[in-house]
This record gives structure tokens, C-alpha cells and sequence, in this order.
């Protein structure tokens, strides 16, 4: 089960013999989630959005990449952007959740938010699952091209629970790499799972179907699985229905088949190591 499937299971649904059940509408109620990206130039004006969803009884995520400041990597951390937003929002109480705190504190402060008694929650990825607060509508992620596809559609998940309008905003720096800007094109146009799994497809590769590596370009000849995904799946279906009618492979029109099945047997392909 799951709710962003990463390319190497999309890569695995091809190949494996699995049945797939797939959910493709929200639950009734639920409107989707307004995606918006902005710069740090525009951080006043996006305080002033969040004191007005707070004003009309919302609540709010903003997720840092980093829990402390780095000294190689010139992000935004969450120990200054708790301050930041304390000294923003003086009337409001904020929660701080990050990887690095007990067990206890960390539910303390999360049952603080679930029950209304903070407006605000400053965390890191932590809660990228398993938080459910219906009340809360918006979700500010910093830096968020520094976050893969399928991080930032979880992210964006926490909101959007409830009959309210909800809404994500992506901040970011200027200068984006080329794939950072796809990432964040395609999270502001769909709130669609599968056309953004596909997108991270094209982008990170399948990895590597008969091992561990859950990314990276496919060692295939002829086909690209985020190009071709229909002639694989009708070629799958070929071979499903080969193996119904033909499970030795005795016909003389599956004898090339047989051939080179034998051929590969000779590379003692270990697929318990597919994880």
C-alpha cells in the first residue's frame, strides 16, 4: 500500500506479479489543495495569509529541510524559523517538532496542535505521515526544491483533510535547477498522484529492478518505462496470457520464447535480493 508510489514501484508493477487497486478520487467533502510557489521576497506577504486563515479559525504547517544551520548548505533551518515566526506571530502559540527531540516531547507537542492549542506548527519531515488535523489548511514548505516529488506531495498531504480550502506554498530560492523547477511546476499545476509519480519517474529513473537501488536509469536496451508504459503493460499482458495457455511452453510458436528464458537462466538471477 501506498499513497505516493516512488518509480521503482511503478517499475515493480510492471514487472512483478502484483495486483494493484488503485483510489483515484478524494473522499467525499474534500476539496483539492491550492498550490502556489513563491520566493522569499515574498515571505510578508504570505505571514499576512497565514494570520488570516488563523483569524478565520485555520491552522498551519511550515516544514524546514534542516533542524539546525548548516554550514555547508545555505538552507533555511528550523531553530531560527521557530524564532522568526514567534517574533511574527506574538499572539499566537506555536508548536516545534523535529526529529531530534524525545519521544515525549515531540507527542506533547503534537497533541498541543491536534487540539487546537497551537496555531501553528514549525516542524521538519517528521510529520510528513501519520498527522491528521483536519483543521489545518495550510502547509508552507522552505526550500522546497530541496525536496523530491514524492516528499513534497506527502507534505502537501497533511492538508486538505477537511471541508475547508486548503492550500500548499512552495518557497523557494531563485536560481532552481532544471529539475527543481520541473518538481515544482508539476506540484502547482496537479494534485493528481499518479501524474506526479509518473513525473518523478521520468525524472530519478526506476533504480534498480533486481536489487536495492530505489533510483537511477534502468539498464534496459530498446525500452524507457516512463515512455513506454503502455506497450509494456500490453506486453505483460502477452506474456500473462502465453502462461495460461501455454505454461511449458511446448507450442512451437513460444519456442523462442523458451530459448531465450533458457539463456537467461544461465545468469543465476537472484531475485531475493529484490527488497
Amino acid at each position: 500500500m501506498t499513497a505516493t508510489p516512488i518509480p521503482r514501484t511503478l517499475a515493480m508493477t510492471l514487472y512483478g506479479d502484483l495486483d494493484v487497486s488503485l483510489i483515484d478520487e478524494l473522499p467525499a467533502g474534500r476539496k483539492p489543495i491550492q498550490t502556489v510557489h513563491r520566493y522569499e521576497k515574498d515571505r510578508l506577504t504570505i505571514f499576512t495569509f497565514i494570520r488570516k486563515q488563523i483569524q478565520e479559525g485555520r491552522q498551519v504547517y511550515i516544514v524546514y529541510p534542516l533542524i539546525e544551520e548548516s554550514e555547508t548548505l545555505e538552507l533555511n533551518n528550523l531553530m531560527e524559523g521557530f524564532e522568526s515566526i514567534c517574533r511574527a506571530f506574538p499572539e499566537y502559540p506555536v508548536s516545534i517538532v523535529h526529529g531530534n527531540q524525545k519521544p515525549a516531547d515531540k507527542e506533547f507537542e503534537m497533541q498541543r496542535f491536534v487540539k487546537g492549542e497551537t496555531k501553528i506548527m514549525v516542524a521538519t519531515t517528521v510529520i510528513e505521515v501519520g498527522v491528521n488535523v483536519p483543521n489545518a489548511s495550510v502547509m508552507v514548505i522552505e526550500n522546497a526544491e530541496r525536496f523530491g516529488l514524492s516528499q513534497l506531495h506527502q507534505l502537501r498531504g497533511r492538508v486538505g483533510r477537511g471541508a475547508a480550502q486548503s492550500y500548499c506554498i512552495l518557497i523557494t530560492k531563485y536560481a532552481l535547477s532544471k529539475d527543481s523547477k520541473v518538481r515544482i511546476e508539476t506540484m502547482v499545476r496537479t494534485n493528481d498522484g499518479f501524474e506526479i509519480a509518473e513525473v518523478d519517474l521520468k525524472l530519478r529513473g526506476p533504480g534498480d529492478l533486481m536489487g536495492t537501488q530505489q533510483s537511477g536509469v534502468a539498464d534496459l536496451i530498446i525500452a524507457d518505462l516512463a515512455r513506454d508504459g503502455a506497450i509494456l503493460q500490453l506486453a505483460r499482458q502477452a506474456a500473462e496470457r502465453i502462461l495460461q495457455e501455454d505454461p511449458s511452453l511446448a507450442f512451437p510458436e513460444n519456442a523462442r520464447i523458451l530459448t531465450q528464458i533458457r539463456a537467461q537462466g544461465k545468469h543465476q538471477l537472484n531475485w531475493s535480493r529484490i527488497s
